[in-house]
């Protein structure tokens, strides 16, 4: 295998920024790449890396509290993750990721991966409407039915890709089975359940509220919902008339109802629990989940946690800033070390950025929002199933981005 140099997280977003002396202590023996002609074991697999792979495949797979709707493209090869998606309430795969992974550069990301959109019990397009008296599976067990997923295809593990909901579900995911999670983006995230005013202003709206609209109010700030955009239209009709209106409160109510997610920044109390995984967290500057985000960052271990906000961005910005949000994908899936092709001379981070502009990202210098400072010290790369147990240095704080 060749030499090359593994990029940190905070190398790929500054990488202006890193040292020659830094790229010396981030060489590595990659066991990763990306691109055709790398590993034996993917040279001739034209299903996995064609591009014109486009076919998406639909399973119903049985879990432990019912029947789970999946569509996959591609096949799992070698040691590589899935890209694993989880969706918001009032929406399903389609309506949540299809505006970004068909985005042209995300297209560069995909055919390298095996993608796999889980639907919420209920939730896929067409879906037949659940029993009366059907008791929908509680966000714990939600998270208890993707093993069978990864058990189904045969994936050795997932980098996650879940929004609200979407989201809380993979990070209970990753604090049950840490082993079969290898990095998570997390857009839109609340840590917190509803305390009981919540719950009882919840209810009050449902009471005097359509569902859409509850559910817009979920996604979208009020901001967005006043100027009435035709991406908020287009929304309110689709989650009418595509998803199930039963299914969704269902699942809507059990959101509602979920417990504070149990984590804990290491050092803040006994025996506190983490996402030991690498983790972008993700919201618009315009978003009614900034301040779920923001108390999920004070959370999260700060050496392993980017914490990205996205200016001119409001409740989706996956819809509404794909290019945005591709773009630090990319530097994520590098942090974890999948170079998107062989750095020729293993010293130079630069070799390792792909042609496309990746440069826009710029980190703020404005102080952390739950951190005592900015981050002005070199950051370690992220920790990966390819690491040693060593730790390559310390960090006081996590990385805040803005773009």
């Amino acid at each position: 295998p060749q030499v090359l140099t593994r990029p940190s997280p905070r190398a790929g977003l500054l990488l202006q920024e890193m040292t020659m002396a830094g790229l010396h202590e981030l060489r590595f023996t990659e066991e990763k790449p990306l691109l055709r002609g790398q590993e034996p074991e993917l040279e001739h697999s034209d299903v996995f890396l064609s591009t014109a792979d486009t076919d998406w495949k639909e399973h119903d797979i049985e879990t432990p509290y019912g029947l789970l709707h999946v569509v996959i493209r591609g096949s799992p090869k070698g040691n590589r993750p899935a890209i694993l998606t989880y969706h918001d309430v009032g929406l399903n795969h389609k309506l949540c990721f299809n505006t970004f992974f068909n985005y042209e550069d995300m297209q560069e990301i995909t055919k390298h991966f095996v993608v796999c959109h889980v639907d919420a019990p209920g939730q896929q397009s067409g879906a037949s409407q659940f029993p009366q008296g059907y008791q929908y599976p509680s966000m714990d067990q939600l998270a208890a039915m993707l093993p069978s997923v990864v058990q189904h295809f045969g994936f050795k593990y997932v980098i996650g890709i879940g929004v609200g909901a979407g989201a809380y579900v993979l990070a209970k995911f990753a604090l049950i089975f840490p082993d079969l999670v290898e990095g998570l983006v997390l857009m839109n995230i609340d840590p917190n359940g509803k305390g009981w005013i919540d719950w009882a202003a919840a209810k009050l709206s449902g009471l005097t509220s359509t569902l859409p609209d509850t559910v817009l109010s979920h996604l979208f700030s009020q901001e967005e919902l006043m100027n009435n955009t035709e991406l908020v239209q287009s929304y309110r009709q689709q989650i009418s008339s595509v998803v199930n209106q039963f299914n969704l409160q269902l699942f809507l109510n059990m959101y509602n109802s979920r417990r504070d997610l149990d984590i804990n920044r290491p050092g803040t109390v006994p025996n506190a629990k983490t996402l030991r995984c690498p983790v972008m967290l993700v919201v618009g500057d315009n978003a009614p989940a900034e301040e779920g985000v923001v108390e999920c960052n004070s959370k999260l271990d700060p050496t392993n946690t980017t914490f990205l906000k996205m200016a001119d961005s409001g409740g989706l910005p996956q819809v509404t800033q794909p290019g945005k949000l591709t773009e630090a994908f990319k530097y994520f899936l590098q942090g974890m070390g999948y170079t998107p092709r062989p750095c020729p001379c293993a010293l130079c981070a630069l070799c390792a950025v792909p042609s496309a502009s990746m440069t826009r990202l710029a980190r703020s210098r404005t102080a952390s929002l739950t951190s005592a400072g900015s981050l002005d010290g070199g950051r370690p790369r992220a920790c990966t199933r390819s690491d040693s147990g060593e730790a390559m240095g310390q960090i006081n704080h996590t990385m805040e981005v803005s773009c």
